[in-house]
């Protein structure tokens, strides 16, 4: 496949490896774009029909915009992490879930994974109906027991908090405070008159490049339950992201659509600035929301060590990264962080799905790329 677009002097390499990693796929496309110090150093794309300003379905990568407004309102002294969830959300605290904490929801440590009998499309769309039904779910474990990858509730949750204190939603904040004023292509509810650029997602090819179908998982399992396989029908992760209403509504968890653009300026935005504007975070906030949270294995996807706060450890996966870097994956096989030790902002997207989701294998060999050419590209110091 061709790959258009362009990368800075010194890192000419990562095309190669773009270039390398994409012709082994099935040709449906891919983009990568990289920032450095908020300077754009690489805007490449493949595939038919793609261009740098396509837009794909990015799922979970929607989870560290949503989780930026969360930063943004505990920076402001709006939210305190500290503070159970059912001073602000009374009917919460059925189920003994009173003790809850905000800090608790953000680390993945809640236990409210799912319900009983998993969700119907209708009420993954809607943010509000998620929330109503986790408000009477009994948790799946204790916050101190352990911690697990909260796949399609996270956003309810931390959104229902958001609301209940500012009385506006995750989507409207990100809109106003981060998207708009920043510029960014990548959308927590996509406006009709960007639909001409959405690509839809495509399945998984179990016999092609790198592919076979992954092991089943047991609908009741805590797997299962948090990527609603407990639900009847079980959810398809494609015809999800492919209807109109869902990205229409964009349900903070799985529903942001947005190019490798728009996440790399996302991260950009986050800890350096872009466009001439501040970062969003200050010192103090961006330290508390990159440590890491519960040590041990994720009891969901069976990753060490997984989350810091609202947010994907990217060090674990990336070890060239800073241990405070940050991001999230998307379901689809998309990767976005910051590694504020380098400057570098990060953002990945592909068309197909790949064997086991959020973050394909490519992105190893692509960020090991990127921070070689930084590395090379850093003066030596005495």
């Amino acid at each position: 496949m061709t790959v258009h677009g362009m990368a800075a002097p010194g890192f000419e390499r990562v095309r190669q490896v773009f270039e390398d990693v994409t012709a082994r796929e099935d040709g449906l496309g891919a983009q990568l774009a990289v920032r450095h110090h908020g300077r754009p150093v690489l805007d490449l794309w493949t595939g038919p029909d793609v261009t740098g300003d396509s837009l794909f379905a990015l799922y979970s990568s929607g989870k560290g915009a949503a989780h930026l407004v969360v930063a943004l309102l505990v920076q402001d002294g709006i939210l305190d992490l500290d503070r159970p969830v059912a001073d602000h959300w009374p009917e919460f605290a059925a189920e003994d879930k009173g003790g809850i904490t905000l800090r608790d929801l953000l680390a993945h440590r809640a236990g409210l994974i799912g319900v009983d009998g998993g969700f119907g499309t209708a009420e993954l769309v809607d943010d509000r109906a998620l929330a109503a039904r986790l408000a009477g779910q009994r948790p799946y474990w204790r916050p101190s027991d352990a911690y697990g990858y909260h796949a399609f509730t996270i956003g309810a949750l931390t959104g229902e908090v958001v609301r209940r204190v500012t009385g506006r939603s995750l989507q409207e904040l990100y809109e106003e405070r981060i998207r708009a004023p920043y510029g960014l292509d990548f959308y927590l509810g996509l406006p009709e008159r960007h639909e001409p650029r959405y690509l839809p997602a495509q399945p998984l090819l179990p016999d092609g490049p790198g592919g076979h179908e992954p092991e089943p998982v047991a609908p009741d399992s805590l797997t299962g339950i948090a990527f609603n396989r407990n639900a009847s029908p079980p959810t398809d992760l494609v015809e999800f992201a492919n209807t109109r209403a869902v990205r229409a509504a964009g349900p903070a968890s799985s529903g942001s659509v947005g190019n490798a653009r728009g996440l790399a300026a996302l991260y950009a935005a986050a800890t350096g600035g872009t466009g001439g504007r501040p970062a969003l975070l200050d010192a103090p906030t961006l330290a508390e929301f990159t440590k890491p949270h519960t040590p041990g294995v994720d009891a969901v996807t069976g990753e060490p060590d997984h989350f810091l706060l609202g947010f994907e450890a990217m060090a674990v996966r990336y070890p060239s990264l800073g241990r405070d870097a940050f991001g999230h994956s998307g379901a689809v096989g998309a990767q976005s962080f910051a590694d504020p030790s380098s400057g570098i902002a990060y953002g990945y997207t592909r068309r197909r799905f790949t064997v086991g989701g959020g973050g394909a294998p490519e992105n190893a060999v692509l960020v090991e790329a990127v921070m070689a050419a930084v590395a090379a590209s850093e003066p030596v110091r005495a």
